[in-house]
């Protein structure tokens, strides 16, 4: 902005209101003059500048100048910096390094002589931009129960001109003083280098929501010709408040608590800093539960009686002593499985029984029955009926919990059948051929309640012995070897308290074929014995053509010894027959049949010669 200044309406004088430059830079601060009578312009034109300090009356010449000379005054705080230049136009005054202190007051005085003077003036205005604006937060926290707001940061802007304001944000939205709520207090200190540094302290009444809230200042401040500003980075400042609400919830273990296990409850609050907790039971209110942590309980381990509903209260209630947690916490059991009947239960064949397995629980249960691995039964209830010896036995009951399959038990009840012997078998009486001479194994076995003994009765062999003795729970077992010498009759007896019952063997003896002839099984099919003596017959028949074409002189007889007849090929069903005569009587001494006798294709047969010529031919 320019200003005239004008004297006895002859001389024009125009300035600037003000300059403004950054510290360090260069000021130019023009001065245009003028006369109103062109034709009357002086032929001397004198120009002077002065200083003045702000605050300051006094004025203090730095420049004077003519047509002549141009001269700058020694001794001034601008001797050296400054430089005047002139033209028809008007004068200019620039100052190099603009310093602070030069902000002040620069007259520019005209002089004409006879054509007047006039003097105007320029307030030169001098920046500097404040460092960047450094924010600290209060390190502790900041209850909300505090009646007057609290300090909750501080800001401070260093080494600006001239002085820097200071604005201060939450969330980005500008704070303002108001009583009760927000006060803003600012410290500002001007250094013996003419710099101000501010610094400006926050209090605040903080609010719960405030613990999420963002808090910023900013500073403003003066350039040529404009206003800057520099934002903070934003803190988070700890709010303290009371708790509101409690929660409380079984931690461990996993699904459902049974006994024997460990419990752990833990309780969280909403307030800040997390506050300490009393663990009770609604049942016990008076009675303080201990816990290692301040949060956390610990039940360990747990029965039945641990059952109930839990809660846990802060410390911190203060106003809030109804704010508590609560949660309701089932211990599940099952008891040990009853039987009914218990241990062992005696029976006498056909008779029936129901046995029962009962296991008292929180749950809802099942129950299998097992015997000898196997399953039986379900449910609660085993019905045996028409019990036989095969029925005795351990029978196992499970009781399970679906639910929780970690629960379960077993019982069990030990079923004896009683009664008289019975042999296993379903032939009583055993009928048997064998061959004079072999031993014959007779077997036996018994069962019965009590555990029955065996004895033997054995008619026609003196050489006989037991080869077998044993017995477990519910069987005996016996085993005889029998020398067959003649017709045996021989009888098991299996004997106990309750009865006796036999079981009877008959053997017929079959004589043994003394000759080399093989030995057949005795007692076998009655069809090979036919087919045996068949046999015999045809030999017979044989032996008496050959005898005939002898005596008719078909077939020589000599008496040469011994001859050797190799056979081809020998089967198990060769015959060998060996005859001799006296005379004219012939007599058959040895008829043999051969029965699985091996021989190679090389084996020789012996011809024997009797007083008469007869061959004999094993065929």
């Amino acid at each position: 902005m320019s200003v005239c200044f004008s004297a006895w309406a002859k001389v024009e004088l125009t300035m600037h209101e003000a300059v403004e430059v950054y510290l360090g830079d260069s000021a130019q601060i023009p001065c245009q003059y003028s006369f109103t009578d062109a034709d009357n312009e002086p032929s001397f034109v004198m120009i002077q500048w002065f200083v003045r300090a702000a605050g300051n009356s006094a004025r203090m010449r730095i420049f004077y100048g003519d047509g002549s000379q141009q001269m700058v005054d020694n001794n001034t705080d601008y001797s050296g910096r400054i430089e005047v230049t002139s033209d028809q136009q008007g004068t200019r005054l620039t100052i190099q390094d603009v310093e602070l202190y030069d902000e002040r007051e620069f007259f520019c005085q005209v002089n004409g002589l006879a054509a007047g003077n006039a003097e105007g003036k320029t307030h030169l205005r001098v920046f500097a931009p404040p460092e960047a604006p450094v924010i600290e937060g209060v390190l502790t926290g900041i209850s909300m129960t505090n009646e007057v707001p609290s300090k909750v940061a501080s800001c401070e802007a260093r080494n600006g001109f001239p002085k820097p304001n200071i604005t201060w944000y939450r969330d980005s939205m500008p704070l303002v003083p108001a009583p009760g709520h927000v006060n803003i207090l600012i410290l500002v200190t001007q250094q013996s280098s003419d710099f101000f540094s501010v610094q400006s302290t926050l209090e605040y009444k903080v609010l719960k929501e405030d613990k999420d809230a963002r808090f910023s200042c900013e500073v403003s401040f003066f350039v040529p010709g404009a206003i800057r500003t520099v934002e903070s980075n934003s803190i988070n400042i700890t709010v303290h408040y009371p708790t509101t609400m409690v929660e409380l919830w079984k931690e461990s273990p996993q699904g459902l608590v049974k006994e024997g296990d460990t419990v752990e409850l833990r309780c969280q609050g909403d307030g800040n800093p997390p506050p300490s907790f009393i663990f009770n039971r609604e049942q016990e209110l008076d009675v303080d539960l201990e816990s290692n942590h301040s949060d956390v309980l610990t039940l360990s381990p747990v029965s039945r009686k641990d059952s109930g509903i839990y809660q846990c209260l802060p410390v911190d209630t203060d106003d809030y002593s109804e704010v508590k947690g609560q949660m309701q916490l089932t211990v599940h059991y099952l008891d040990p499985a009853v039987v009914v009947p218990k241990d062992s239960e005696f029976m006498l064949k056909g008779e029936e029984l129901t046995a029962t397995c009962n296991a008292l629980s929180s749950l809802k249960t099942a129950t299998v029955w097992y015997k000898d691995g196997k399953q039986v039964g379900k449910g609660n209830t085993l019905h045996l009926e028409d019990v036989a010896y095969e029925t005795t036995g351990e029978y196992i009951c499970e009781v399970t919990v679906p639910s929780l399959p970690a629960l379960h038990t077993s019982g069990s009840v030990h079923i004896i059948v009683q009664g008289g012997p019975q042999v296993v078998g379903e032939e009583q009486e055993v009928q048997l051929e064998e061959a004079t001479g072999r031993m014959v194994n007779l077997s036996c076995e018994a069962q019965g309640h009590p555990l029955p003994s065996i004895s033997w009765n054995i008619i026609g062999s003196q050489n006989w012995h037991e080869v077998v003795s044993k017995a477990n729970e519910h069987m005996t077992h016996s085993v005889v070897s029998v020398k067959v010498t003649s017709d045996i009759s021989a009888q098991c007896n299996a004997s106990n308290d309750m009865g006796t019952e036999v079981k009877a063997f008959s053997i017929k003896a079959i004589p043994r074929v003394t000759s080399a002839a093989p030995v057949y099984p005795v007692g076998g099919s009655g069809l090979i014995i036919v087919g045996i003596i068949l046999s015999l017959l045809l030999l017979a028949i044989l032996g008496s053509v050959l005898y005939f074409l002898h005596k008719k002189g078909k077939i020589p007889c000599g008496r040469s010894g011994k001859q050797e007849i190799t056979k081809e090929k020998t089967t198990k069903d060769d015959i060998v027959v060996e005859m001799t005569t006296n005379t004219k009587n012939e007599e058959a001494v040895l008829l043999k049949a051969v029965n699985g006798d091996k021989k190679g294709p090389n084996d020789q047969v012996t011809v024997v010669q009797g007083e008469c010529d007869v061959h004999c031919y094993e065929i």
